[in-house]
């Protein structure tokens, strides 16, 4: 079994004015940012020792769900209290990018296993389990759409869609090939998905060239979106508010924040984010005007006591 730590407050995110750039609680960044008036919650979060987390999701009544990459394992924290648990036994392999419906239901990426299976998180069952492809795959994140959950693959071009009409998700999943102008790189090529503000496509970064892509969920024809030459290096998970978009740029230790047209064709950079505590970051989601990011730290070596934890930024909106 793993240690788990205690989860900690850092004291000095209480005293943090709205000018305020401090340590783990703020972040700079070229737009400004703000502190949160609710001095209950932690600034960062431990996660149980070797953890090796990498996806973020949050729903209701403050409480996030990371993945493991060491065996899987799905860890359940408390934004408010900083508390944590597993709420469910990892089958040995990876669990990466994951996302839930606000309901009861948490998808999962399986990484190098080519899978992906979907959580209860009252349970911690898994309800449906997939194949999606044969190794050699990294099967790396996913987005929820209207219908269905749509998830990426680092090492082939092509996504993986589960349909969920009702809110069941299908038993079978389709692969969808990407063509057009995707370029599939040597190393991870799809990583991180959206869909576009006016909920036609999807776009996905390519980690290999730093490239955003407009995808059509029918055909698999993708299109690079106009970045007003902006190179998006490093580029991982994606959140899309609005027109708003948070590419998180891993190694960099930085958010890029875009504003996208509607159909999701162009994207211009308006700032980036970040933060003295950043360490590798992989993806980000947001609790009220809170952003929080696990620290991946693939530039540390990892073993079982190697410590692991989620780090929060602000901004005013």
């Amino acid at each position: 079994m793993r240690l788990h730590r205690r989860l900690t407050l850092a004291a000095s995110a209480a005293l943090l004015t709205t000018a305020a750039v401090a340590g783990a609680a703020t972040g700079s960044t070229s737009g400004p940012l703000v502190s949160h008036d609710d001095r209950s919650f932690p600034a960062q979060i431990a996660l149980p020792d070797g953890f090796q987390p990498e996806g973020i999701t949050i729903g209701r009544g403050a409480t996030a769900w990371f993945g493991s990459r060491a065996d899987g394992d799905i860890y359940q924290v408390d934004l408010r209290s900083g508390t944590g648990r597993v709420i469910s036994q990892g089958p040995g392999t990876p669990s990466v990018g994951l996302k839930t419906d606000g309901r009861r239901l948490l998808y999962v990426s399986g990484g190098t296993a080519g899978t992906a299976r979907v959580v209860d998180i009252r349970t911690g069952e898994v309800v449906r389990d997939y194949q999606l492809a044969a190794s050699p795959s990294f099967v790396n994140d996913v987005v929820l759409a209207r219908r269905a959950a749509w998830f990426t693959d680092s090492l082939r071009p092509q996504l993986y869609r589960v349909g969920r009409d009702d809110g069941t998700p299908d038993t079978t999943a389709a692969t969808l090939t990407l063509s057009g102008e995707w370029v599939q790189g040597t190393g991870n090529s799809a990583n991180g998905i959206t869909t576009t503000p006016d909920g036609r496509a999807l776009i996905v970064i390519n980690s290999s060239n730093g490239l955003l892509y407009r995808v059509d969920p029918r055909s698999g024809a993708a299109v690079a979106l106009d970045q007003g030459g902006e190179v998006l290096t490093n580029g991982d998970g994606l959140l899309r508010e609005g027109r708003t978009l948070y590419v998180v740029q891993n190694r960099l230790n930085r958010i890029a924040v875009l504003r996208l047209d509607r159909a999701g064709t162009s994207a211009r950079l308006e700032r980036t984010i970040t933060s003295p505590a950043f360490d590798v970051p992989t993806t980000v989601a947001r609790f009220g005007r809170a952003l929080y990011l696990p620290n991946a730290r693939f530039t540390t070596p990892a073993t079982p006591t190697t410590t692991y934890d989620v780090t929060r930024v602000y901004e005013r909106r």
